[in-house]
């Protein structure tokens, strides 16, 4: 009776600290993508070193641009190669690159937009807007279907006029009107991504200012974003950090994903195809410079 007694005391002692266990997490949401095994890496190839921006044009077809060429490179992911290249602009600083329709949109660091027309014609006309964004290196562009117009990231401070230095912000490109909002559409707080970060434990390394403890190291700087087709939520990755955020569409932060510094190891591109799954490009630096498909995984 004793020996049977203990045996169920230890059963049920188990199944609590098993429930137990199995209500801590870490993260706030379940990731819908395997980040530390890709579904495919592509190599690229060595033309492509500074690969700063991918658009899909179809369900084989993307479209690249590197950071010192005025190229726009076409290729087929089916054949592994550069199908097509064509001039759009001279050389420059040249950081993403997002499709509207038979449109491409290139952005310059400076915030400088040029439109393609038609990314199947190669004598398409070009245009140039001078968006007059107040940063002065900016690298997140997407196009946001829902309000017709392109969001563009700044990877630096605002001009000291226009914000403080942890402000970080997006603003809206209209495509009627082909004018830069006046505000941003999103204003993010660096302060208050560190507290997030921190509060939900994600394993990122501190920093350290004047011998003390001073918070989660992040810089969050954009190095590309886009918007979700299936969830609506903007991601954005921060290549310098080695990071990807989620937010809602209102700006909230709902998750922070740490991705590994070999695989990604300069994470300058960023892409879904429309049922969900992932393209992100890395520069070469002392690697190949690569593409990485990952595979959506509803919730």
């Amino acid at each position: 009776m004793i020996y049977n007694s203990l045996l169920k005391h230890l059963a049920i002692f188990s199944l609590l600290l098993s429930i137990a266990s199995c209500s801590v997490s870490t993260n706030p949401i379940t990731s819908s993508y395997n980040y530390a095994n890709p579904a495919e890496t592509i190599i690229l190839p060595d033309t492509l070193r500074e690969v700063s921006g991918v658009a899909i044009l179809d369900s084989t077809t993307v479209s690249f641009i590197q950071d010192e060429n005025g190229i726009l490179f076409t290729y087929s992911l089916r054949e592994k190669r550069i199908t097509k290249q064509q001039e759009f602009a001279i050389d420059g600083d040249y950081e993403e690159i997002t499709r509207v329709g038979k449109s491409v949109y290139i952005l310059r660091s400076d915030g400088t937009l040029f439109e393609i027309a038609d990314y199947e014609n190669a004598a398409s006309d070009v245009d140039t807007f001078n968006t007059g964004i107040p940063a002065v290196d900016n690298e997140g562009l997407c196009y946001d279907k829902a309000n017709n117009r392109l969001l563009i990231a700044c990877k630096s401070k605002l001009d000291k006029s226009a914000g403080d230095k942890d402000s970080r912000a997006i603003y809206g490109f209209d495509l009627t009107t082909k004018t830069l909002s006046s505000t941003p559409v999103y204003n993010f707080d660096l302060k208050e991504i560190k507290k997030f970060a921190e509060d939900n434990k994600v394993d990122i390394p501190q920093s350290k200012k004047k011998g003390k403890n001073g918070g989660a190291d992040i810089k969050f700087k954009t190095s590309a974003i886009d918007i979700h087709p299936i969830t609506k939520k903007l991601y954005l990755l921060s290549a310098a950090d080695h990071l990807l955020f989620i937010f809602n569409l209102d700006g909230t932060l709902e998750n922070i994903e740490v991705l590994d510094k070999d695989r990604y190891n300069k994470a300058e591109g960023l892409a879904f195809f429309a049922n969900g799954d992932m393209l992100i490009t890395n520069e070469a630096q002392n690697k190949k410079p690569t593409l990485l498909r990952l595979n959506y995984n509803k919730p």
